[in-house]
């Protein structure tokens, strides 16, 4: 046996002994993995290990589809401004950094979208050490508009700890980073160790999730903490110890750019060989082409792993869609729907020094939704409250703001704006008020300043408030407009008298009619 082949076969042998605990290769952080018996005496009896149609225990079969799916990314993969640093920066610190600020933009944020942010991230704070001398507030504006504001927060809180208690010397393996860095849990810690360090650590993020329930029909809800563990243990084995960081990468892009969550491209997949799931679409399709040409079919092979009340199959309850194909896996719980929330938000603003207009924004409290970011002057309300009720609100919350006593009937109504947060569907119902320039702030509330607009947008504040914005600027574009009135367009002819309506289409008997005397 080939020593590559050994240290599968050994991976997979402490796959199947750690089945009992749950297979994790380290317990989450807060988590005791012993459960007592009832009785309180000896520990509950191992579960028994997961059948080998959800393992990967077949040393040969690892190899080859290890070999397949790198030579696909080195063929295939996307050129990132975060992979190009991994590979040529020689400083392993700014390795390491440039990996995890990458890796933190990426959660929950499309690909795209982060580029541009991180392009700019890197060319103001190439270093920990830039970064550990920046203000939250500079932190703050570069954010504006990525979402998840608290990440870059804890990114710098990190970086400062990095750089005050390590010596500006970044933790070498995954357990370090995990254990000494906040903000970096299991997942990041991989993918920093196994990137910049050559770590043979696996991940597991959403795509890999994706990817190695589809290869091992793992139909069971892939958020549980069992489902969990079973995939990191297989992501553990999976791993090439030759070239970790360049097969994690892989494995996330091929969730990412091939077996993608609806419509995946099965035809291009560099593992499809190895994938349970295709194999049992192309029984399906087999069996279906046989039956339809009458030809005797062989009875399908329908079982998922021939174990009863398996763990990991799709539950009875929720049994093979022919219909979804390989998108049966994965299977989640469904999500909780987003608690509703309404907001009265004013827009106030006063005519500058140089006559353009100027908005008072103030800071939101420092932790918390949103937390330090700047907004419009906001107030929660009550689901069923009245309009005129709003009003009154509102104006009893300005009024504390600019000093003086606000009128509720001289709120506009700008309307609505809907923003949804990942927990929270929240209308913003917005209005406007223009004050004079003598208003003068109160310095014991919250932060507060006037900006003009393109202060506002270079500012630290969330999309929603520059939705907010919007919505007042296209009122405001609509109140300034002229009324489009019925007045007719200069050398024109009124209609009557026997003439034709303007633009329409002549008869051949007018057209052939003798012109008439002036």
């Amino acid at each position: 046996m080939s020593p590559a082949r050994a240290r599968v076969a050994a991976a997979a042998g402490a796959l199947r002994r750690s089945s009992g605990s749950g297979g994790s290769a380290a317990p989450p952080r807060g988590r005791d993995r012993k459960r007592a018996s009832p009785r309180g005496g000896a520990p509950a009896a191992a579960r028994a290990p997961p059948p080998a149609r959800h393992l990967f225990s077949d040393p040969a079969e690892v190899e080859a589809l290890r070999g397949n799916l790198l030579s696909w990314y080195d063929r295939c993969k996307r050129d990132l401004p975060w992979r190009a640093l991994a590979a040529t920066e020689p400083d392993a610190d700014r390795r390491g950094y440039a990996v995890w600020v990458s890796e933190i933009m990426l959660q929950q944020t499309q690909v795209a979208t982060v580029i541009d942010y991180y392009k700019r991230w890197m060319q103001k704070w190439p270093t920990l050490q830039a970064l550990a001398q920046a203000s939250l507030e500079e932190v703050n504006e570069l954010w504006a508009g990525l979402g998840y504001y608290s990440r870059g927060k804890r990114l710098q809180e990190a970086a400062r700890k990095v750089v005050s208690e390590l010596a500006g010397r970044m933790p070498r393996t995954a357990e370090d980073l995990q254990k000494l860095l906040p903000g970096v849990g299991r997942y990041t810690a991989g993918a920093i160790a196994s990137i910049s360090y050559g770590q043979a650590t696996g991940v597991v993020d959403g795509n890999v999730i994706r990817v190695l329930c589809r290869l091992r029909c793992i139909g069971a809800d892939s958020s549980s903490p069992a489902v969990i563990d079973r995939l990191w243990d297989m992501a553990n084995v999976l791993v090439d110890s030759s070239r970790p960081g360049d097969f994690n990468q892989a494995l996330m892009e091929l969730g990412a750019t091939v077996c993608v969550p609806k419509a995946p491209l099965c035809g291009e997949c560099p593992v499809k060989q190895h994938c349970q799931a295709w194999r049992r679409v192309e029984k399906e399709l087999a069996f279906a082409s046989q039956k339809l040409f009458g030809k005797p079919p062989p009875v399908p092979d329908v079982e998922d792993c021939g174990v009863g009340d398996c763990p990991l199959c799709l539950p009875a309850t929720e049994p093979w869609d022919s219909s979804l194909g390989v998108t049966n896996f994965p299977r989640k719980a469904a999500k909780k729907p987003p608690r509703a929330m309404r907001t009265a938000t004013c827009v106030l603003e006063r005519r500058g020094c140089h006559g353009a207009p100027e908005y008072l924004i103030v800071q939101r409290p420092s932790s918390g939704l949103l937390a330090g970011l700047w907004e419009f002057p906001s107030l929660p309300l009550a689901q069923d409250l009245q309009e005129k009720k709003e009003r009154e609100e509102l104006a009893d919350h300005l009024q504390a703001w600019i000093g003086r006593p606000v009128a509720a009937k001289g709120l506009q109504f700008i309307g609505e704006v809907i923003h949804i947060f990942s927990h929270i569907h929240q209308t913003y119902v917005v209005y406007s008020l223009h004050l004079d320039r003598d208003v003068t702030l109160d310095p014991a509330l919250s932060p507060s300043r006037w900006v003009t607009e393109d202060e506002f947008h270079a500012s630290a504040v969330s999309t929603a408030m520059k939705k907010v914005l919007k919505a007042h600027e296209k009122q405001r574009r609509k109140e300034s407009s002229p009324v489009k009135g019925s007045k007719r367009k200069r050398g024109t002819k009124a209609q009557g008298a026997g003439s034709a309506c303007p633009g329409a289409q002549l008869s051949l008997r007018a057209f052939l009619r003798a012109p008439t005397a002036p």
